[in-house]
Formats: structure tokens, C-alpha cells, sequence
């Protein structure tokens, strides 16, 4: 429910495919001593601001608030035309944040889930715009690990047009099945290691179960034109959403809760699937390699764009949902997925074949040197959620948690990589 402050298109120029970048952070505030959840992004915000606000701009980051009270979101503040610089700029807000929080006994937690927070207590905004919130509460009751749990890393890429929409659509419905496989970091919820290592996004499947149309498959349906797009999916959605929803609160196109979500109003495409890692460093990586890869597609590098328009919603959604569970252990076994993204082989697991872009990337001169470091470690030790496992040991008790997560925090406040 991003409530961005862009400029509409017409005011800040015409921005075609990958001409900008903005890049969206999600943080818990947790207690120093305890690492338990805080209601107090509305303190936060007051004490940087000077006055209560959901949105404080800092230079070229902007804090808001989200539904939870104990979760803030730092962003771009406006399309960048590169992502150089962005993690620096991420890191000192970041800090900003932390100094502002300890007077407090307060702290910053990266990840996508904190791991045992009872989300049946969680506080929702109760400011300012309150009445989007109470009404996704209303419909959809948020206090559940769906609403109240998941802090995200959002990718938003801008388009020019009906042709550039339809290339962008095509290319992020190919991609968005593997992205867990690079950016999983929700191993563990209600106090224990599940198996899967998105949580977030099996927790997200559910959240909007009563109307499922809104959510659908999480992989877009195949539109590539903007009237399609309307018709065909916005349209159908707000219809589903009148009888309980009868004053239209929730009709903007924001209520689209797929995994990568048309925002015409600034003319990009907003990828939500990616978990936040455990400092923007690593985020801002990740967001190179993927808009890069992205721009292969764009670019029909690896294969021409009707092909590309041709992959079915049902095989994109199936093997999403075996990334979420195994990540960059899942294995393509085929060619045909392989071959769309440059790959030469009939099979490979997933973090073989992240390792065959990231390649392809840095080939491209697509990220700097920091960047190359945070791939590097990817490719040496595994997605965070595999980071974090190993790190918990087996059978892992509270105090293992408490132990590893704040090893997060640590993290997260020196923009280091976390390694086992």
C-alpha cells in the first residue's frame, strides 16, 4: 500500500525502460534488549520530522509508515536514473533511524519476517490516513502473519507507453518465478524453522483469501496493453471488492496484490516478491542483477518477445511456489525455462542459474564493485533464509534466535553481509 509522493509522469518527463530505478526498504522496530516488536513508527517519524507525519523526506530517501505500527519503510525519494550511490544513501538514513531509536531502548530488524512476533497483537497505524488501513482490517482482518509480518524490498521500473508496458509485463511474469531463489530471508515464524524458506510469501498467498481475485496466482495474468490491464484485471478486481467495500476506499490500483503490480499513475511496474535483506547493500545488488537481467529480456537478448508472451500463468505460478519452499536449491529440470534466460543446459538448480546472470551482468558492467561483493557472497553461502538456518543450528531454542537475529541487527546497522 505504497502511497508514493512521485511526481505524476507529465511533470517529471517521460521515463522509458530502465531510464530510472526506485527501490522500497521495510523495517521492523523491535525492542534493544528483548528483540520483541515496538508499536513505534509514529515516534520514530515524530522525532526526525519534528511533528507526527507518515512520510518525512530526507534528501534522496523518504521514511513512511505502513499498516503495522511497528514497521517503517524507507525509499527512494523520486525516480533515480541509476543505482549508483543508492546504498550509501540507504545505509545513512539507516543509521539516521538507529541513532533516532536508541534514546528509546529501540532498534531496527532486517528480514521478512520476524520469527516469533504473535501477530494477533500487532497495532495498526491509527493515523492520518487510518481509514485505507481500518478497511483492509475490516475486510480482511490484518491481524495475521499475511498483513502484519512481511517487510519486503519493492523494485519499481518505469515504461513509456503501451509498448514498453507490454515488453516490461513480459519480461518481470518470466522472471518473478526465481526471484525468491535470490532474495529469500523468512525461514522461520511462530517460533520455529518451517522448511520453506519464503514464509513471507506463503504468508502472503492468503492474506486477501476473501476476495481471491485480488492476489490471484501471485504471477500476473499475460496482458500487455494498458485499456487490457484496466479492463481485464483493475476493473474485475474493484467489482469484487464493491459489495464489501462500498465506499471505495480500496479502488486504486495499489489493492492489486499480485507479485508485480502496474502503477500507472507514475507509469512503472512496482516487483513485490523479494524479501528485504540485512542491509540496503545487499538489496540494491540484488536490484542490479535482476533489472539488468530484466533489460536482457526487454532487449529479447535470449529470445523474441512473442515467446516471451507465450509462458503460461499456471507453469510461472508452480514453479514460484517451488522456490519459495527450496529457494536457490530448486532444480529446473528442461530446457525451455532454461533457454529463455540465456542458460545452455537441460537442468540446473536455481543458484546455478542466478550464477549464469549475475555473469551476464557484471559481463555488462550492470553493478559496482560493492555490489559484486554482496553477488559473490550469494554464490558462496546461499540466500539469507539459508544464511539464517545454518546459523540457528538444529532444533534451535529462543535464545538461539534471539542470538542470530540480533546478529541481524548487527548487520543491518554496519551495512555488512550476514555470513555463518
Amino acid at each position: 500500500m505504497d502511497r508514493s509522493k512521485l511526481e505524476p509522469q507529465a511533470e517529471r518527463g517521460r521515463l522509458g525502460l530502465f531510464d530510472a530505478y526506485g527501490v522500497e526498504l521495510e523495517y521492523m522496530i523491535v525492542s534493544q534488549e528483548s528483540l520483541d516488536v515496538v508499536p513505534a513508527a509514529d515516534r520514530l517519524l515524530e522525532a526526525v520530522a519534528g511533528e507526527l507525519t507518515d512520510e518525512y523526506e530526507n534528501g534522496e530517501i523518504a521514511w513512511n509508515n505502513e499498516l503495522s505500527l511497528h514497521v517503517v519503510e524507507l525509499k527512494c525519494n523520486g525516480p533515480r536514473p541509476s543505482l549508483a550511490g543508492l546504498a550509501d544513501a540507504f545505509q545513512d538514513n539507516v543509521r539516521l533511524a538507529l541513532d533516532t531509536l536508541e534514546r528509546d531502548g529501540l532498534a531496527l530488524m532486517p528480514t521478512a519476517m520476524h520469527p516469533w512476533m504473535d501477530p494477533q497483537r500487532v497495532e495498526l497505524w491509527p493515523h492520518g490516513n487510518r481509514e485505507i488501513y481500518e478497511t483492509f482490517d475490516r475486510i480482511f482482518s490484518c491481524k495475521g502473519h499475511g498483513w502484519a509480518n512481511l517487510q519486503s524490498a519493492h523494485l519499481n521500473l518505469p515504461f513509456d507507453g503501451d509498448e514498453e508496458f507490454g515488453r516490461l509485463h513480459a519480461a518481470i511474469r518470466l522472471l518473478l518465478p526465481i526471484l525468491p531463489a535470490l532474495a529469500a530471508s523468512s525461514p522461520a515464524v511462530d517460533g520455529a524453522v518451517t522448511g520453506a524458506a519464503d514464509n513471507r510469501l506463503l504468508a502472503y498467498r492468503g492474506n486477501c483469501a476473501r476476495i481471491p481475485s485480488i492476489t490471484g496466482d501471485v504471477i500476473p495474468e499475460p496482458i500487455y496493453s494498458i485499456g487490457e490491464y484496466h479492463e481485464k484485471l483493475l476493473e474485475r478486481l474493484y467489482a469484487d471488492l464493491a459489495p464489501l467495500d462500498p465506499d471505495g476506499v480500496l479502488r486504486r490500483e495499489w489493492v492489486n496484490a499480485r507479485g508485480a503490480i502496474a502503477r500507472f499513475e507514475r507509469m512503472s511496474i512496482e516487483i513485490r516478491v523479494l524479501d528485504v535483506q540485512e542491509c540496503p547493500a545487499a538489496d540494491v545488488a540484488y536490484a542490479a542483477v535482476i533489472a539488468d537481467t530484466l533489460r536482457s529480456l526487454c532487449e529479447e537478448r535470449w529470445g523474441d518477445r512473442a515467446a516471451l508472451e507465450a509462458w503460461p500463468t499456471r507453469d510461472l505460478a508452480d514453479l514460484l511456489r517451488l522456490t519459495e519452499r527450496r529457494a536457490e536449491d530448486a532444480e529446473i529440470v528442461g530446457s525451455r525455462y532454461l533457454h529463455a534466460l540465456g542458460f545452455r543446459g537441460s537442468s540446473a538448480t536455481l543458484k546455478k542459474l542466478w550464477e549464469h546472470l549475475i555473469d551476464e551482468a557484471a559481463r555488462r558492467g550492470a553493478f559496482d564493485e560493492r555490489a559484486g561483493r554482496m553477488l559473490e557472497h550469494y554464490l558462496r553461502q546461499g540466500t539469507l533464509s539459508t544464511r539464517i538456518v545454518k546459523a540457528l543450528g538444529l532444533l534451535p531454542a529462543h535464545a538461539d534466535f534471539v542470538r542470530v537475529y540480533r546478529a541481524l541487527c548487527d548487520a543491518l546497522a554496519a551495512g555488512a553481509s550476514f555470513a555463518v
